[in-house]
């Protein structure tokens, strides 16, 4: 009687809800169409003419691999080297002309929806970074250093066929055909795309998105060296997997920096730092622990872009491994846009941290001088001391940027734009002295250079002479800035770590010089190689930029003060 009672409750209980759904659909059925539109999502802002110079190269990048697919194989080179060129060129005019409309010092802003910054240091970096791809693509189109027949192709330093095993019957096929990986070209392009935006970044979303774009690219050009595939694809694997480890460090960052935050705008952090959260963060922030782990995430991905001790162990191997304007290319470039992002996270985004970071910074920027410096004494290989001097340098710009002033700031951008020229030449110098294996990279080949070929030597003097910090060289003005803007911010310590690891770097840039001068040329010394019109443009404009940075630095050292002022 009770299960028949229950079971009677629960059809009219069924029944009772089936009327009040039918009396709810026939209500919503016949109520009126609302008059007013429902609230859409508003279109984001994009600033198309300020971000002119990244929309640009990005274009040509994609315009380069259409060529790829779509132009024959024999014309591909002729088509996408004027294209690469004239892409960059307008990107830098492009820079040029928000710089005059007063984007770099009066009116900088915040484009994009606040994701990227065009502002003074942003627009001198990427400037810098496109005055740089513009002679790394002249030496990437070099095809006068590799020896060939009278009547087979000329070839550049990028493997025939990137796909070939090296050493197979393949590989020899393409290379007899005089088969170029032109792909290099638009993969340049896209990595001085993500270049352009690194420094540039106001959002730490939007700074991974840059790096990660910047990098890939580098990790497909570090592989594809037509001499020593092998070493070339060993340091590419090498780069991917230590890069891919700093990226996850710098993404897990963010999203600590997020949690402390509220934001990933490097502007909402540094409110959030200084105890003005947004509303709608000050419920969710002030745990210091998510901004100290996610501060030293975030420093490790950018370090390790930069080569810093102790994040540095990729750079001699994939520096030696790489074609070597390739590696010039890295050495320069990747430098530049990485210290663009790392002086904006401080001096943006943590400012009111900076009692924090400093202590940090100072053991960082002084491990990476004495071991930069140290280390490359050892070294019997061009290439690897190269790598280990680039480290060094590194710490002599962390030391301007831990200054914490507008002068740390100013004497940064200078370095930068005065060593990625001197870079440039000096691995440039490198591609022409060969012997029958390639480039002859071991010191003792190199001894009695200097008579062999004189110009050759002496341009390569000069660089290592800026390397050196010796007057008359941009190296010596760039030294000078950076040194007296920490001893101006009370980094006395390291202005004298500094000024002795240059002390022990002079002496192995000085060994070279003699071992091409005043040493007796061997009977089976490597030759010299007469480049073409590009290769020699390239060194020529490294030494006339490090002279006439180190006789008249003036009015790039005001350009660089002008620019010192970030946005946001």
């Amino acid at each position: 009687m009770i299960g028949t009672t229950l079971g009677t409750l629960a059809a009219a209980g069924a029944a009772g809800a089936g009327e009040t759904v039918h009396r709810l659909w026939t209500t919503a059925a016949t109520q009126p169409t609302p008059t007013q539109p429902l609230p859409g999502i508003d279109a984001p802002e994009i600033e198309y003419t300020q971000l002119a110079p990244i929309l640009i190269v990005v274009g040509v990048s994609i315009v380069g691999m259409l060529v790829e697919a779509f132009v024959p194989r024999r014309w591909r080179y002729r088509v996408q080297v004027p294209l690469a060129l004239a892409g960059l060129v307008a990107g830098f005019v492009a820079v040029i002309a928000l710089a005059l409309a007063g984007y770099a010092s009066e009116t900088p802003l915040l484009a994009a929806e606040g994701a990227v910054a065009v502002d003074g240091p942003a627009l001198f970096l990427q400037g810098t970074v496109l005055l740089v791809a513009v002679v790394a693509v002249l030496t990437f189109a070099e095809r006068r250093l590799e020896p060939r027949g009278a009547d087979e192709a000329p070839v550049d330093s990028f493997a025939a066929q990137a796909a070939t095993v090296p050493g197979s019957v393949q590989e020899r096929k393409a290379a007899a055909a005089g088969f170029t990986t032109t792909e290099v070209y638009p993969l340049a392009l896209f990595a001085v795309a993500g270049m352009l935006v690194f420094p540039a970044a106001a959002d730490l979303l939007t700074m991974f998105v840059a790096l990660e774009v910047l990098s890939l690219p580098l990790y497909i050009l570090c592989g594809l060296a037509r001499r020593r595939r092998l070493l070339s694809q060993e340091a590419a694997m090498k780069y991917f997997l230590l890069g891919a480890f700093a990226s996850a460090f710098f993404l897990f960052g963010v999203a600590m920096l997020y949690g402390y935050a509220g934001t990933t705008s490097l502007s909402g952090i540094a409110d959030t730092v200084a105890g003005y959260p947004s509303t709608a963060a000050a419920a969710a922030i002030g745990n210091d622990a998510l901004l100290l782990t996610g501060l030293g995430l975030v420093a490790v991905g950018l370090l390790f872009k930069i080569g810093a001790v102790p994040f540095h162990a990729w750079t001699p191997d994939v520096y030696q491994g790489a074609p070597t304007p390739v590696t010039g290319f890295m050495a320069a470039a990747t430098k530049v846009a990485a210290f663009g992002a790392l002086l904006r996270l401080l001096y943006v985004a943590l400012p009111g941290l900076s009692w924090d970071w400093r202590p940090v910074m100072w053991g960082v920027a002084i491990a990476t001088m004495v071991v930069g410096a140290v280390v490359a004494v050892t070294q019997t290989d061009v290439k690897r001391l190269l790598a280990y001097s680039s480290i060094a340098h590194a710490g002599f710009l962390l030391t301007g940027a831990v200054a914490s002033n507008e002068a740390g700031i100013s004497s940064v951008l200078f370095y930068l734009a005065a060593y990625s020229f001197v870079t440039l030449g000096a691995f440039a110098v490198v591609t022409l002295v060969r012997d029958a294996g390639g480039e002859a990279t071991h010191l003792s080949r190199w001894d009695g250079l200097g008579r062999r070929s004189p110009v050759v030597a002496t341009a390569f003097a000069i660089f290592l002479l800026a390397f050196a910090g010796i007057p008359l060289t941009s190296g010596f003005i760039g030294k000078f800035a950076v040194f007296s803007a920490a001893a101006e911010g009370g980094a006395t310590p390291l202005v004298i770590v500094g000024v002795l690891c240059s002390a022990v770097a002079a002496f192995f840039y000085v060994r070279v010089i003699v071992r091409m001068f005043f040493n007796p040329p061997r009977v089976d010394g490597p030759t010299v190689a007469v480049p073409s019109p590009f290769t020699t443009v390239a060194i020529a404009l490294g030494v006339a930029v490090t002279v006439a940075l180190g006789l008249l630095p003036q009015a790039a050292l005001d350009l660089a003060d002008a620019a010192a002022v970030f946005a946001g």
